[in-house]
């Protein structure tokens, strides 16, 4: 069998550097920048779900979205395919204990699986969705505006996250102005290797 060349790290299965987080914690911005550092794949489930929402038109967000579904299963397949072949990657999604611990759970044979958590105040996470939800034209595939609703109603979905609760390597990230600990400590926390 020929040996698969990885991205990062030395060991013999690929890294899944999975990047959580509420929405407005800065996830999806921090994910880039590992990626980008490491010279690795990024998958990020709402791309994923945006592209689906782009071949619907009229496309509406909210409730019992069926769109929500197809776009979890594609996320989870192609996270799958990437770890098969061998390829670290970088997987970024809210990542809450109770929907996403049995994908982590199906993909932890074929990976060292490291959690990346972004947290920051409630406050400035609920400014972050009320800004992208009126400057960011690409979020159709979002419910920014049923998130908006729930934050003012006090259903914070933000104050309320749950994050995975497995036994795996995992760095907290203080997104609330740059990040602490530094992007060169989270690259070198996503990279080391653990075998």
């Amino acid at each position: 069998m020929r040996e698969v060349p990885q991205c990062a790290g030395t060991t013999s299965s690929p890294t899944l550097i999975v990047v959580s987080g509420p929405p407005g914690s800065g996830k999806t911005t921090l994910a880039r920048k590992i990626a980008a550092q490491i010279g690795c794949p990024l998958i990020i489930r709402d791309e994923i779900k945006q592209g689906l929402v782009m071949a619907r038109p009229g496309y509406k967000p909210g409730g019992d979205d069926p769109l929500n579904l197809t776009a979890l299963s594609t996320f989870t397949d192609v996270l799958t395919t990437l770890l098969k072949s061998g390829t670290t990657t970088v997987a970024e999604a809210a990542f809450q204990d109770r929907l996403w611990r049995p994908l982590l759970e199906g993909l932890a044979p074929m990976a060292d699986i490291r959690i990346i958590r972004c947290e920051l105040s409630t406050d400035t996470a609920h400014a972050r969705v009320a800004e992208r939800a009126a400057t960011d034209v690409h979020r159709a595939a979002h419910g920014d505006a049923g998130l908006l609703e729930a934050i003012a109603s006090g259903n914070s979905p933000i104050a309320s996250f749950v994050p995975i609760a497995m036994d795996l390597p995992t760095l907290i990230v203080d997104t609330s102005d740059d990040y602490r600990p530094g992007l060169s400590d989270i690259i070198a926390f996503a990279t080391r290797s653990t075998r």
